[in-house]
């Protein structure tokens, strides 16, 4: 994998050789100024780059002329604009379909985030594997990239799929909580395609998984009640219930999910450090809706040749947690908030809202229509 990696950077058969991955700085922590944020992208759908059309864009998409290089281009701006501490890539990152190489679509569809030396973590959708990789070989090559904090699995643990695995966001230098987790990262495999009773339907997070996130939970929780975050692809059959409840955004098309309910929901609660989870897959929904005390919010659509709504820009998620300062150091967790930006001419904010504050112990509940 190391050899392929080279090639791929370096095409020169004679300079394929092992090369030594530039590390992100680990673990990970908050800034100085005891904040963190994160970037969402979601469904890239990155095909072969400038020959790779646009679908659903308007004339001030760049119509004929929109590729694969309008999605980089986006994601150049953001990463500008923002400064992210973490980027997460949340599944279909290419389209399988349309990529002729999976190595190199991915590296041309991450290569930003590698530009800017930025620490990135990813996971798997429904089409990363319909080119020439794998999932397996996919999240393998994920975390050999640069920058990568990607893991195909968690060591000592046997679970479904691949691309499950903990991040932690730990104290800032100088805190009294240097060596301390603040802040949890979930990752998970919600798989592509099944068949149940002799019928297709989406992929599911299994009961291996949720036993792994049941015991690590556990073990974070023993040392400080951190809250965490959980990122996966594909949305699950509750979120389908919050047309009803209410919702902050857009909720534009049906939530496509597995037909099996498989007790994330029921697990997640039970845990009590999730606090919100981020979505991808239905492209033109980019809306949060609580369930259960769970915020659950899609990235919206953020790749030009993934299906979208000419005229609907292309958008981006941000997730932003701020540190409680003390007398002397940083502390806990005192809240976090989300909001999207638009691939429009201003980079437009739109939709912040507070998901969790320390506060109050619990989701803010409250939703903004």
């Amino acid at each position: 994998m190391l050899l392929r990696l080279a090639a791929v950077l370096d095409p020169d058969p004679d300079a394929a050789v092992p090369r030594i991955k530039a590390a992100a700085p680990l673990p990970l922590r908050f800034r100085h100024d005891g904040a963190f944020k994160i970037l969402q992208v979601a469904d890239m759908h990155f095909g072969n780059g400038a020959t790779t059309r646009c679908r659903d864009v308007g004339p001030e998409g760049g119509g004929a002329r929109c590729s694969d290089l309008n999605t980089t281009r986006f994601l150049r701006r953001v990463i500008e604009a923002e400064k992210p501490d973490l980027i997460a890539f949340t599944g279909d990152n290419i389209f399988g379909g349309s990529a002729t190489d999976a190595a190199e679509s991915l590296l041309r569809a991450i290569s930003p985030a590698i530009e800017y030396r930025v620490p990135w973590a990813a996971i798997l959708g429904n089409h990363d594997q319909e080119s020439t990789m794998t999932r397996e070989e996919l999240m393998t090559f994920m975390s050999l990239m640069d920058y990568s904090v990607s893991q195909v699995n968690p060591p000592g643990f046997l679970v479904h799929g691949f691309g499950n695995y903990h991040v932690g966001i730990h104290g800032p230098f100088g805190s009294e909580l240097v060596n301390t987790s603040l802040l949890n990262l979930y990752f998970l495999d919600s798989g592509d395609r099944e068949m149940v009773n002799g019928v297709k339907t989406y992929g599911w997070i299994r009961e291996s998984q949720l036993a792994w996130l049941r015991s690590t939970s556990l073990e974070l929780q023993k040392k400080i009640h951190a809250p965490a975050l959980a990122f996966f692809h594909i949305p699950i059959p509750e979120v389908r219930g919050l047309w009803y409840s209410g919702f902050k955004g857009q909720y534009q098309e049906g939530v496509a999910c597995s037909s099996v309910h498989s007790g994330v929901l029921g697990t997640l609660v039970s845990m009590g450090d999730v606090k919100s989870v981020f979505l991808g897959h239905d492209h033109l929904n980019d809306f949060c809706g609580n369930l259960n005390g769970i915020w659950f919010c899609y990235g919206g659509g953020f790749g030009y040749h993934a299906y979208g709504r000419p005229h609907w820009p292309r958008r981006a998620r941000i997730i932003y947690s701020e540190l409680k300062k003390g007398q002397r150091s940083w502390l806990e967790v005192d809240s976090i908030s989300t909001w999207k930006l638009l691939d429009d001419e201003k980079l437009t904010k739109i939709d912040e809202q507070v998901i969790w504050r320390h506060s109050t112990g619990d989701s803010d509940h409250r939703v903004y229509l």
